[in-house]
């Protein structure tokens, strides 16, 4: 009778492993992954998510079980537990060659997914859960097609970008935002954190930043210049308690946060909060065609010259590079903003900042003089070098828009190419890394039709989904020993016309989706076609999820 025992106790064993759907034939369709997989082999077979199955993962990837484990609850109320020998087996198998390369085998009676990193371990579950289906021909089996993928990006830096301070919102929203890149696995999060329609985060050194520069007595109405203001008080700001929420959040999801603060241009809510930081403190804040609150009006006619911009564009008001103080503000809030971002980057602006305050600023005049400087454009390189030179005291690096070459780049300085892809080709050219961001591929305010009327207000320009797709962030022109230094790309989403989660949405899925596929998988692997085809599957997660999205491309 013993020696029964070994093969019955097999026999439970592949009993309990086995399931009817082991010889199941999958379609080419059961496999829409996006971004689209390196390496992919089909299988005949399914594995079957229920209750019964458990979870294997050592402590190094106890975070990425909690996720999944919530994960699968939550949208298909399927409750895993951990055990030893689970059949969900994770490990992280280091891999000098790329950090977020994971391989995923997919049987009917297991699942192995090894990553050579906790953040490749992270991106094979998205995958995973991609796969993932309820079947109601299956009788509502929530199944997985067996397979095996060999996965990995092509570019290390792969960012999303949102601006929180033409309009502001929530920490919930933020982090919805973040859930939506994890499902995408873009690793990189730009937070927008301060304009002149809005200064966004506590800064317990200077209070007046949230307490007058987060709020602004009115925004116009329509397209800018603007119809009229709508008289209205607007604005709020993040504590940095909340900051450290979004941060941790984010961390949850291998998600680096680089925030931004502006300087030297973009600075209105910052002076309005403290005037010395202007060239001309007693000087009325210009106002672009008079766009101006009933509110503001009464302040300024009371003495208080500088507010809160409540108009777009691009304004003289700008941080004085003259004076000593401006360093000082300059180099205390950035302090504040290290100790709460972990992010190797700070993301520092310089763009758009005109020179005409400091042409006629005896201080900046002086400083010219004084420095050496040709002009206001080296003036303006001194001062992002300056800043710089604070940054990597602390042992962190900036990254700026492109308008930092002008003047002269900052030696240890990364730049994102905005005005077109010929600000990275030159900063890569003399050894610098760069993200290309350029409006052409990668501005997501811009309008997804060229039907404007049937269209949500928007800043201009077209940009459909196919042109996202299409993006290349790696310059032809570029020598080959200076590839290396194009670490990837980035999409953005300003605010001006945005001003609700739903508006935001529409504008960010599917071009999202397709911005994902275009920095992670290689040239010669995309097929903008089959991309439409795996779309769908996505689009059904949109609609799972209760995310607003833009169907043209659904409808061409």
């Amino acid at each position: 009778m013993y020696r029964y025992i070994p093969f019955l106790l097999g026999l439970l064993f592949w009993s309990s492993c086995y399931n009817e759907y082991a010889q199941y034939s999958n379609n080419p369709t059961d496999y829409a992954i996006i971004p689209q997989v390196q390496s992919l082999e089909p299988m005949d077979g399914l594995f079957v998510w229920s209750d019964q199955v458990k979870l294997d993962a050592p402590a190094d990837l106890k975070e990425e079980a909690a996720w999944l484990s919530a994960i699968l609850e939550e949208q298909y109320d399927v409750a895993i537990g951990q055990r030893s020998g689970g059949q969900i087996q994770m490990r992280v198998e280091a891999d000098s060659s790329n950090q977020e390369s994971y391989t995923l085998d997919i049987h009917p009676d297991k699942i192995l997914l090894v990553g050579a990193s906790e953040r490749a371990v992270f991106w094979g579950l998205q995958t995973l859960m991609q796969l993932t289906r309820k079947d109601t021909d299956l009788d509502g089996a929530i199944v997985v097609p067996t397979g095996r993928i060999v996965d990995e990006p092509v570019y290390g830096y792969r960012g999303m970008h949102l601006d929180v301070c033409r309009h502001f919102f929530s920490v919930d929203f933020i982090k919805r935002y973040l859930d939506v890149m994890a499902m995408h696995k873009i690793n990189t999060f730009h937070w927008h954190l301060t304009e002149d329609q809005g200064w966004r985060i506590e800064i317990k050194r200077y209070p007046e930043l949230t307490n007058v520069g987060a709020w602004r007595n009115g925004t116009i109405v329509g397209h800018y210049p603007g119809e009229r203001n709508d008289e209205e008080r607007y604005g709020g700001f993040y504590t940095q308690e909340e900051v450290k929420e979004v941060v941790a959040y984010a961390a949850d999801r291998h998600i680096t946060v680089i925030p931004e603060i502006e300087l030297p241009g973009h600075s209105s809510a910052a002076i309005a909060a403290y005037p010395s930081l202007s060239c001309f403190p007693s000087e009325p804040t210009q106002v672009n065609n008079g766009m101006m609150s009933e509110a503001s009006v009464a302040l300024q006619a009371a003495g208080q010259e500088k507010i809160v911009q409540e108009t777009w564009g691009v304004f003289d008001d700008v941080y004085c590079a003259g004076k000593e103080g401006t360093f000082s503000f300059v180099e205390n809030v950035l302090t504040e903003i290290m100790d709460l971002f972990p992010a190797e980057l700070i993301h520092i602006g310089g763009d758009e900042c005109p020179k005409g305050n400091w042409k006629r600023c005896h201080h900046c005049q002086k400083r010219i003089q004084d420095e050496g400087l040709k002009d206001e454009h080296e003036l303006q390189s001194y001062f992002i070098t300056r800043v710089e030179q604070f940054v990597n005291s602390k042992g962190k690096q900036i990254i700026g828009w492109d308008e930092i070459l002008e003047g002269g780049l900052a030696p240890n300085a990364s730049v994102m190419s905005w005005r077109g892809t010929q600000g990275g080709i030159e900063a890569a050219e003399q050894g610098h890394t760069v993200v290309m961001s350029p409006t052409s591929h990668c501005y997501f305010d811009y309008y997804q039709s060229e039907d404007r009327a049937n269209e949500p207000l928007a800043i201009g320009g077209f940009l459909p989904v196919e042109k996202v797709y299409a993006f290349d962030p790696m310059p032809e022109s570029l020598a080959a020993d200076k590839k290396n230094y194009i670490l990837g790309g980035q999409a953005n989403l300003w605010t001006e016309y945005i001003g609700t989660e739903e508006q935001a949405w529409y504008m960010l899925l599917p071009r999202m989706t397709a911005i994902s596929e275009a920095l992670w998988t290689n040239t010669a692997n995309k097929d903008f076609e089959d991309f439409k085809v795996r779309l769908q599957d996505v689009r059904a997660d949109y609609d799972r999820l209760g995310y607003n999205y833009a169907k043209h491309v659904f409808e061409e």
